[in-house]
């Protein structure tokens, strides 16, 4: 049986714990997030939520500045 993982075209998906790891946001900051209909895009199917690793990526490109000023900027 194919996990969703593996689904052509969707590149690698990751959980949700995975991704509080990598960007430093708890768990339920990501559920607020995705009820709320802000923060990351997230794929769905069924009761899964998984997110796009370039999506994370990409997150993660839109808030690296070079000083504080630029970041209270945004």
């Amino acid at each position: 049986m194919k996990q969703l993982e593996d689904l052509p075209g969707y590149g690698v998906l990751m959980k949700p714990y995975e991704v509080s790891e990598i960007i430093g946001k708890p768990e339920t900051t990501l559920t607020s997030d995705r009820f709320e209909g802000r923060g990351l895009p997230f794929v769905k199917v069924g009761r899964l939520v998984r997110y796009r690793k370039q999506d994370v990526l990409d997150y993660i490109n839109a808030n690296t500045f070079s000083s504080t000023a630029e970041a209270k900027a945004v």
